[in-house]
Protein backbone atom coordinates (compact mmCIF):
# COMPACT_ATOMS: atom_id res chain seq x y z
CA UNK A 1 0.00 0.00 0.00
CA UNK A 2 1.36 3.37 -1.02
CA UNK A 3 1.26 6.29 1.39
CA UNK A 4 2.48 9.87 1.30
CA UNK A 5 3.22 12.75 3.63
CA UNK A 6 1.74 15.99 2.28
CA UNK A 7 1.98 19.59 3.45
CA UNK A 8 -1.06 21.87 3.36
CA UNK A 9 -2.22 24.72 5.55
CA UNK A 10 1.08 24.77 7.44
CA UNK A 11 0.61 21.20 8.67
CA UNK A 12 1.73 17.77 7.53
CA UNK A 13 -0.54 14.76 7.02
CA UNK A 14 0.20 11.07 6.34
CA UNK A 15 -2.34 9.87 3.78
CA UNK A 16 -3.05 6.90 1.57
CA UNK A 17 -5.77 6.08 -0.96
CA UNK A 18 -9.19 5.82 0.69
CA UNK A 19 -8.33 7.99 3.72
CA UNK A 20 -10.45 10.97 4.77
CA UNK A 21 -8.59 13.91 6.30
CA UNK A 22 -9.68 17.28 7.67
CA UNK A 23 -7.38 20.03 6.45
CA UNK A 24 -7.40 23.79 6.69
CA UNK A 25 -10.06 25.38 4.46
CA UNK A 26 -9.43 25.00 0.74
CA UNK A 27 -11.32 26.72 -2.09
CA UNK A 28 -13.84 24.56 -3.90
CA UNK A 29 -17.27 23.01 -3.58
CA UNK A 30 -18.46 19.60 -2.47
CA UNK A 31 -17.55 16.97 -5.06
CA UNK A 32 -14.72 19.10 -6.45
CA UNK A 33 -11.24 17.77 -7.10
CA UNK A 34 -8.13 18.90 -5.27
CA UNK A 35 -4.46 18.11 -5.99
CA UNK A 36 -1.75 18.30 -3.34
CA UNK A 37 1.60 18.82 -5.04
CA UNK A 38 3.68 19.47 -1.93
CA UNK A 39 4.58 15.84 -1.25
CA UNK A 40 7.38 15.43 1.30
CA UNK A 41 7.62 11.63 1.32
CA UNK A 42 6.24 8.69 -0.64
CA UNK A 43 6.41 5.24 0.91
CA UNK A 44 5.68 1.83 -0.50
CA UNK A 45 6.09 -1.67 0.87
CA UNK A 46 9.52 -2.07 -0.72
CA UNK A 47 10.97 1.45 -0.84
CA UNK A 48 10.63 5.00 0.43
CA UNK A 49 11.32 8.24 -1.44
CA UNK A 50 12.19 11.23 0.71
CA UNK A 51 12.06 14.68 -0.86
CA UNK A 52 14.67 17.38 -0.61
CA UNK A 53 12.36 19.11 0.41
CA UNK A 54 9.72 17.81 -2.07
CA UNK A 55 9.48 14.58 -4.06
CA UNK A 56 9.74 15.52 -7.75
CA UNK A 57 6.75 14.51 -9.87
CA UNK A 58 4.71 13.18 -6.94
CA UNK A 59 1.18 14.33 -6.27
CA UNK A 60 -1.82 13.30 -4.21
CA UNK A 61 -5.34 13.65 -5.58
CA UNK A 62 -8.50 13.96 -3.55
CA UNK A 63 -12.18 14.81 -3.62
CA UNK A 64 -13.83 17.42 -1.40
CA UNK A 65 -16.44 15.74 0.79
CA UNK A 66 -17.42 18.60 3.08
CA UNK A 67 -16.78 22.28 3.80
CA UNK A 68 -17.54 23.03 7.41
CA UNK A 69 -16.58 24.57 10.71
CA UNK A 70 -15.25 22.82 13.79
CA UNK A 71 -16.61 22.90 17.30
CA UNK A 72 -16.72 26.17 19.17
CA UNK A 73 -13.79 27.02 21.41
CA UNK A 74 -14.12 29.57 24.19
CA UNK A 75 -11.26 32.04 24.55
CA UNK A 76 -11.42 33.53 28.05
CA UNK A 77 -8.91 36.11 29.30
CA UNK A 78 -8.90 37.11 32.95
CA UNK A 79 -6.71 39.28 35.20
CA UNK A 80 -7.50 38.97 38.85
CA UNK A 81 -8.15 42.13 40.89
CA UNK A 82 -8.03 44.30 37.75
CA UNK A 83 -11.65 44.01 36.59
CA UNK A 84 -10.43 42.61 33.28
CA UNK A 85 -12.42 39.86 31.57
CA UNK A 86 -12.75 39.07 27.88
CA UNK A 87 -14.76 36.21 26.46
CA UNK A 88 -14.76 35.27 22.80
CA UNK A 89 -15.59 32.21 20.76
CA UNK A 90 -13.84 30.73 17.76
CA UNK A 91 -14.80 28.10 15.16
CA UNK A 92 -12.08 27.02 12.75
CA UNK A 93 -13.11 26.35 9.15
CA UNK A 94 -12.07 23.04 7.60
CA UNK A 95 -12.33 21.01 4.42
CA UNK A 96 -12.83 17.24 4.58
CA UNK A 97 -10.99 15.55 1.71
CA UNK A 98 -11.19 11.90 0.64
CA UNK A 99 -7.88 10.80 -0.88
CA UNK A 100 -8.44 9.10 -4.24
CA UNK A 101 -4.86 8.38 -5.30
CA UNK A 102 -1.15 8.78 -4.65
CA UNK A 103 1.05 9.18 -7.73
CA UNK A 104 4.82 8.91 -7.55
Amino acid sequence: MTYAVIRTGGKQYRVSAGDTVRVEKLPGDRGGRVVFDQVLLVGEEASTKVGEPLVKGAKVEGEIIEQGRGEKLIVFKFRRRKRYRRKAGHRQSFTAVKITGVQT
